[in-house]
């Protein structure tokens, strides 16, 4: 095995990142009329999405789908040797069929783009290679124009993959440009992840896990500590017999009266070492609101409220744990 210099292999690397990128920039011109119509008739369709490919191909197809499932477009991917032996029942009527390919002369896509043509389906060709089979067989052509492969030997599919991958990318985005997918949709289809959460997840949703930690004004420094240490949110809020919220005590606050306050500690009331006007949200603001107020004042948890009415606490560590941090 030959060894390769530090030098030569980050030399390697520079020039397959150059050579795929000058991939890229050569599709903008074959972002034309057909890939508008191609998007109009998505659009219009009353089916789905269905992309076939083969080899290298079959793996950029998968990822494409998953894109425009993702963004309100329904796919499904159907291999195409599958396709020959069975799975070709995927395809229904409405549906539109997208094959990518490099070449467009596979065995397996010269047998199957017949198939497809006989049940009328509207067939588009993401392909190098436009004229063949594929590219002289498809309804609407989308040009992945790649001259070479990064590849030394011109060989591994690198470039032509690539460019697969951008023009279903370019085609994702144009479909839901068109659709106004907002992102309160996109929220709506990842729940689960983080830039989901911080699009849905509330307020309210989070901090009726934790106990809410309250004293009245006139509660002595003993049942102040208890409801702090007892509570484990570092704070407790001061609030009247109506649940009024007037003040907030944290832990911090215990430590700068031990230091500076004069009186003896059994003469010490909440109110005497409260803070005025605490950093409030309502139940129904969103989690991540929560957060850029806790970030910007510089504070580890926050006092929730619906019509100046005191609820309880979320704190910092209640939204990492939700993943929005």
């Amino acid at each position: 095995m030959q060894s390769f210099s530090t030098e030569k292999i980050i030399e390697s690397g520079k020039k397959t990142v150059k050579a795929e990128a000058e991939a890229v920039l050569g599709l903008v011109d074959c972002i034309d009329e057909s890939f508008a119509e191609v998007v109009q008739n998505i659009t219009a369709s009353k089916g789905r999405v269905i992309i076939t490919g083969i080899g290298k191909s079959a793996n950029i197809g998968m990822k494409i789908v998953a894109s425009l499932n993702s963004t309100g477009t329904p796919a499904v991917f159907m291999h195409a040797a599958d396709a020959i032996h069975g799975d070709l029942g995927i395809v229904q009527p409405d549906d539109v069929v997208i094959c990518i390919s490099k070449s467009g002369n596979t065995p397996e896509i010269k047998v199957l783009i017949p198939l497809i043509k006989n049940n009328k389906n509207l067939l588009v060709a993401i392909v190098s290679e436009t004229d063949s089979f594929l590219g002289k067989s498809a309804d609407y052509v989308l040009h992945a124009k790649v001259t070479n492969e990064a590849c030394p030997n011109n060989l591994a599919p690198t470039s032509s993959t690539t460019a697969q991958l951008v023009i279903g990318d370019a085609l994702m985005v144009a479909l839901l440009e068109a659709r106004g997918f907002t992102p309160e949709d996109f929220a709506r289809f990842h729940p689960g992840g983080s830039l989901g959460k911080k699009l849905y997840l509330r307020v309210d949703d989070i901090y009726k896990i934790n106990e809410s930690p309250k004293v009245g004004p006139d509660d002595d420094i003993k049942t102040v500590i208890s409801e702090i240490t007892g509570k484990r949110l570092g704070a407790t809020a001061v609030v009247d017999n109506d649940g009024v919220l007037i003040g907030i005590i944290t832990d911090g606050d215990l430590r700068r009266m031990l230091e500076s306050f004069s009186l003896k500690l059994n003469e010490i009331k909440a109110r005497d070492i409260m803070s005025l006007n605490p950093k409030t949200i309502d139940k129904n603001e969103l989690a991540v609101n929560a957060l850029n107020i806790i970030r910007k004042n510089n504070i580890t948890q926050l006092i929730v409220s619906n019509k100046g009415k005191y609820l309880g606490i979320i704190h910092l560590h209640d939204l990492m744990r939700e993943g929005i941090v």
